[in-house]
């Protein structure tokens, strides 16, 4: 465990858990809900209360896809799905690259075949830089291509916040898409009335886990019983929001993805966000969040 210091502000950082966050706190406030998910295997049973998507987001449909003529299949990672999700950044060590009071910089390095190759076929290195403030935490993202080969890559952050206290969430968005039996896109409609976020309202019980498109980059929580919002801004990169707000869970989950679900076998879809990097470039990105008294 890292723990980093500001103010009365507390973030702790688990770069053995796949670079998690596990906790971003004040003083008796959290501002993020640590989640343990036995489907995720691979954080072994760890309460996390946020954690990046790399090298993409969501899923990978039966974690197979093609790319340049070249046909690839995946490591199921997900308990109780042949899809594969969320990239391998999550599964894996992370090492301290830099560390301050209140900024620490986790790097990983994906480096086949020593490394297992059904987690992701390619080469690469990922940078996360956190900072605390004491009325926010800004997340730096960035993906190097270190193959011979051009690399299909996204990125996203997977923040848990609190359910409870009547949380209200207001975003702006285009589009949204439907899901399929098997959690992966089917249509994309417009994001209009039960989808619509466009004025801020209650998530209740809703049951959403989809991924919406063409959003503004700006997501708003409030909880009105304790006088609190948190104000999610994202990079343009992050063209793409997974809302996920599962029934009778003391918790939603607001992700900013580069990426569409499944977007690695959706080429024909203009905006689906798969970004192909040659050997040596480079994709990054910000996610920050502000609390406020209201």
């Amino acid at each position: 465990m890292i723990e980093l210091k500001a103010g009365e502000a507390r973030l702790g950082l688990l770069p053995d858990v796949g670079g998690a966050i596990a906790y971003w706190r004040r003083g008796a406030m959290s501002f993020l809900h640590p989640v343990a998910d036995p489907h995720l295997v691979a954080q072994r049973g760890r309460a996390v209360g946020g954690y990046p998507l790399v090298p993409f987001s969501n899923r990978i449909a039966h974690g197979h896809f093609s790319f340049e003529g070249q046909e690839y299949q995946l490591a199921p990672n997900f308990m109780g799905e042949d899809n594969v999700l969320h990239g391998n950044g999550w599964e894996r060590r992370w090492r301290l690259d830099l560390l301050a009071d209140d900024s620490a910089t986790l790097e990983l390095d994906h480096e086949p075949p020593g490394d297992p190759v059904t987690q992701w076929p390619f080469a690469y290195r990922a940078l996360l830089r956190f900072d605390l403030r004491e009325g926010g935490l800004s997340i730096g993202m960035m993906i190097e291509n270190t193959d011979t080969r051009d690399q299909p890559v996204g990125l996203g952050f997977h923040p848990y916040f609190p359910r409870h206290n009547g949380v209200r969430l207001g975003f702006s968005a285009q589009s949204v898409w439907t899901s399929d039996d098997r959690n992966l896109p089917s249509l994309r409609v417009p994001a209009q009335g039960d989808w619509s976020f466009e004025k801020m309202r209650d998530v209740g019980d809703c049951a959403i886990d989809n991924c919406y498109a063409g959003w503004t980059r700006s997501a708003f929580l409030r909880w009105p019983w304790l006088g609190l919002s948190l104000t999610l801004e994202a990079s343009d990169i992050f063209g793409h929001l997974v809302l996920f707000t599962p029934p009778g869970q003391p918790f939603i989950a607001v992700e900013p993805a580069s990426n569409m679900n499944d977007a690695f076998n959706r080429h024909g879809v203009a905006d689906c966000g798969m970004h192909v990097l040659r050997p040596g470039e480079k994709l990054e990105g910000h996610v920050r969040m502000t609390v406020a008294t209201c």
